[in-house]
């Protein structure tokens, strides 16, 4: 049975579902069977200026009135409403993302609904201090919601990086126009479903769906919506900060990776071939903080690395829609010749294929699949070495020394994530503090948990998602004075 969305073809504004005003549409495409499976609203600038002008309302109003510890309850609430339609949500997710129903339905889920619990229970403990001052003032400090947020979500894990900036924002007081990537709106929709069933007033969430071309370009640009939070790439993260600065906005970037993963020669190889594989292959590479960079000491590389191959060989894609499938389509026709162009890139450029880099028919001829590649013999100078492919590639690359290992780990643009494998506890904590990294593994890759902030350094972006670190992005503080002299 397909999953459906009640209303696909419309968006969602102060509380209902309208069609989008100038009567634009885009299709949603299934990338495991190349079928369309919706129509979806094209958001028009009018629609936009609803949005913002609901979202302003419902905070000068119902939300903005409603006590902290009520606004709580309808976060969790909304939690548990998104596990009772778990199973419904998750074939969403994984109907226009490709990813396996396992990642949606046991992963992905439930990890949104545990980030909009856990931020319920911060609503109403965010509060003012008082501050000693000279003089005979009572000082204090009020925090406040920063006022309209846009969260602007990418395709690859649309409802939890969507549940990661609509919990802080909502849990702060603020009010949200939700725009999901033009490949992935399903499950957006959803979202705007269920708030709607567990009660949030009109106007709290609006989704609007559109290309990011131009309906993003319109949110970012729009004088009445006061903070961005983004998830994506990093040229379309330059494009929101020169975008927003007309009007000011505050911004959070969440932005590419070309993550090292550090396997030193007294790690336990067994569990680093794990984490290795995990590192890359989980979600099809098409993650952020992916270890696309493998980097291993030159007196183990060899007989790692073929370690690493025989593992990999034994993932084979699949329908993504069958439980036992670990590896998916890739997102997208045109992302799928992306990765295939980095292959090609890296043969020509002198790397050497080991296993991989072909596309697969996985028998129903339809499809965006291919096998999950590793190269080594590849060089810090190497496309593959510094560019985001976004995929299942991992490039393998030897260091001699611990000091090497880490000046070549750094050696990127980006710092999202890293990971490191010894026994050595003293050289974990070493190479963890000298890391240009926002999250640095030891012993273990791609572990999150909703208390623990997550971001980047350097062209990874800046600010911090979840944990108590992402309340300051959508809260500002007001000082008061006041004279008691008598």
């Amino acid at each position: 049975m397909t999953p459906t969305v009640t209303n696909p073809g419309m968006l969602l504004i102060d509380g209902a579902w309208r069609p989008a005003t100038g009567g634009d549409t885009l299709a949603v495409e299934n990338p495991a069977t190349e079928e369309t499976v919706a129509t979806v609203a094209s958001a028009s600038r009018e629609d936009i200026d609803l949005a913002v002008a609901s979202a302003r309302a419902a905070l000068d109003g119902p939300w903005g009135r409603m006590s902290a510890r009520e606004r709580g309850r309808l976060l969790w609430r909304l939690g548990e409403r998104l596990m009772e339609r778990a199973d419904e949500v998750a074939r969403l997710e994984t109907l226009h993302n490709g990813k396996p129903i396992f990642e949606s339905r046991q992963i992905e889920i439930p990890a949104a609904a545990e980030c909009f619990q856990y931020f319920a229970g911060w609503a109403d403990k965010l509060h003012g201090e008082t501050i000693p001052v000279k003089g005979n003032y009572l000082a204090y400090t009020l925090r406040e919601p920063v006022g309209v947020v846009a969260a602007i979500v990418p395709w690859n894990f649309p409802l939890l990086l969507a549940s990661w900036k609509l919990a802080p924002a909502l849990a702060c007081g603020n009010t949200v126009l939700l725009k999901p990537a033009t490949q992935t709106p399903l499950t957006a929709l959803a979202l705007g479903e269920l708030a709607l069933e567990v009660g949030l007033p009109p106007g709290v969430l609006n989704v609007v769906t559109g290309p990011g071309s131009r309906v993003g370009r319109q949110i970012v640009e729009h004088p009445g919506i006061d903070k961005i939070a983004f998830t994506g790439d990093t040229s379309t993260g330059r494009e929101i900060m020169r975008g927003s600065a007309k009007t000011l906005k505050r911004i959070t970037l969440e932005l590419g990776g070309k993550s090292p993963n550090i396997v030193l020669a007294d790690a336990d190889l067994d569990a680093a071939v794990r984490g290795a594989t995990l590192g890359i292959f989980y979600g099809n590479g098409e993650v952020c903080a992916a270890g696309s960079r493998l980097l291993v000491d030159r007196s183990i590389k060899d007989a790692f690395v073929e370690k690493v191959v025989a593992r990999t060989r034994k993932m084979q894609p699949g329908d993504p829609m069958n439980p036992k499938t670990r590896l998916g389509a890739i997102s997208s026709a045109a992302h799928l010749e992306r990765i295939l162009g980095y292959v090609e890139t890296a043969r020509r450029e002198g790397a050497r294929l080991v296993t991989g880099g072909e596309r697969v028919d996985i028998g129903t001829g339809k499809g965006y699949f291919v096998q999950p590649t590793v190269f080594a013999d590849v060089t810090p100078d190497m496309s593959i070495a510094r560019e985001e492919v976004f995929g299942p590639v991992l490039a393998t690359i030897e260091f001699a020394d611990l000091d090497e290992a880490i000046s070549r780990a750094n050696e990127s643009e980006y710092g999202l994530a890293a990971g490191i494998w010894t026994r050595d506890i003293k050289k974990a904590h070493y190479v963890a503090r000298r890391l240009q990294a926002g999250t640095v593994w030891v012993n273990t890759y791609n572990v999150y948990d909703t208390a623990v902030p997550f971001g980047g350094y350097k062209q990874s972006g800046y600010g911090r998602e979840m944990g108590m670190h992402a309340l300051e992005h959508y809260t500002q503080v007001k000082s008061v004075w006041v004279d008691l002299n008598m």
